[in-house]
């Protein structure tokens, strides 16, 4: 657990504080504001104190009124005023200042102890399996364990194994020889070997043809990989983290992945919950948003507590991704200085079964008349697709049957939205 020092008169002030962070995983250590700081620490201090801080501090006050966030600036810390109504917002921005880089935010009890036995996950070499919905963080998991890891300082690498064609694959992961295929002008190392020494993130496992999962299950077990055209293998010090959204176990039952794989990659599995059930989650990821999406020196909108409230409710079936969407849009068309319950366009996908005249109509409403009609096209497929795998669970063969599209189709149209998005 990440200790942050607080000071008594900060404590005071806001009694329920180092209950909520601690609840977190940030456990507070009671300290006095004049106590020399350790070089990097990060500590809360009482508005008061000002003349004790640093930069790197920051500062809190509970008054009523409007509640406001300066960021640090120009050498002064963070200050955070809040009053009773918007405390609740109010401890989750503070969660996301002290917040070590690195670490995905979170809210829930359960979230801590979930990053609690990643980062004891992160002090071996195992190979690491994290599963869960689309969007609801696998990636910022994988990169925690890669920050948390004895391998930190060395290069983190990601691939989407659904993003890339069927036949670069294999050159893609383990590197191919100039002139082994046509195109080949020049040798490439791929990406297990662009990694070297660090982590290699396998995003979508599940995606990867069954005569190339052979070739990874080699490379987990040999520690070596063919490169295309070679003829001898070269050695590679990895550390793989896979991902998926997926059951594998289901997949392995239904002949789509080898069970020997499965078994090889199922070593330290870690699954992650929906955000419909963290809903603690929400509240400290819409923090993290907020200051994502405000440039430094503008003000930040503050949720109100029916906002907030409202966004909490939500059952989220697109996840952080969505939360995501939710608040760019607010924060963009706010009318006011807050984001107001009114300000979030929280609404399902349109059924794909609508009819046609209902669709034509709908688009004449809301698709400005200068866009050309292949990119109301685009956009009428791209929430067909997402309602099919909403409805699917993210199963991908099933979202494609009921598209009644192929997988690999599937697959293509996904990573061109990825690619326009």
């Amino acid at each position: 657990m990440t200790i942050i020092a607080l000071s008594h008169a900060a404590a005071a002030a806001d009694p329920t504080l180092a209950a909520w962070l601690a609840g977190t995983g940030l456990r507070c250590a009671m300290i006095a504001a004049e106590t020399p700081r350790e070089r990097g620490d990060i500590r809360i201090l009482h508005v008061d104190e000002i003349a004790h801080a640093t930069h790197r501090d920051v500062l809190i006050a509970l008054e009523e009124g409007a509640p406001l966030l300066t960021r640090a600036a120009a050498g002064r810390p963070a200050s955070i005023r809040f009053g009773f109504a918007d405390m609740a917002f109010g401890h989750a921005l503070i969660a996301e200042l002290v917040r070590p880089a690195g670490r995905p935010a979170c809210g829930e009890p359960d979230s801590a102890r979930f990053l609690s036995l990643a980062a004891k996950i992160a002090g071996s070499d195992a190979t690491a399996l994290v599963l869960g919905e689309t969007g609801t963080g696998k990636e910022g998991v994988a990169r925690f364990i890669h920050a948390s890891s004895p391998r930190a300082d060395k290069p983190f690498v990601a691939v989407n194994c659904a993003a890339l064609p069927e036949t670069m694959l294999e050159a893609m992961l383990f590197g191919h020889q100039k002139g082994s295929f046509t195109g080949a002008s020049g040798a490439s190392e791929g990406l297990f070997r662009a990694a070297e020494g660090g982590s290699l993130l396998l995003d979508e496992v599940a995606e990867l043809p069954l005569a190339l999962q052979a070739k990874l299950l080699r490379a987990l077990q040999e520690r070596e990989v063919l490169p295309v055209g070679a003829t001898k293998p070269v050695a590679v010090d990895v550390r793989v983290i896979a991902a998926g959204n997926r059951d594998l176990a289901v997949e392995v039952a239904e002949g789509r992945f080898r069970a020997d794989l499965y078994w090889r990659l199922n070593v330290m599995p870690l699954t992650l919950r929906p955000l419909s059930s963290r809903r603690l989650d929400v509240r400290a990821i819409a923090a993290t948003l907020i200051l994502r999406h405000t440039a430094a020196g503008d003000a930040v909108a503050w949720p109100t507590a029916e906002a907030l409230a409202v966004l909490m409710a939500h059952d989220w079936p697109g996840n952080v991704r969505e939360l995501e969407n939710v608040l760019q849009r607010a924060l963009l068309l706010r009318e006011g200085e807050r984001i107001e319950a009114h300000d979030l366009s929280i609404a399902s996908a349109p059924s794909i079964t609508m009819p046609a005249a209902a669709v034509a109509s709908n688009v004449v409403e809301i698709v400005p008349q200068s866009v050309r009609l292949a990119e109301i096209a685009k956009s009428l497929q791209a929430k067909a697709i997402a309602e099919a795998l909403a409805a699917t669970g993210g199963h991908r063969l099933r979202a494609a049957e009921r598209l009644g599209i192929s997988e690999r189709t599937l697959r293509y149209r996904l990573a061109d939205m990825r690619a326009a998005a």
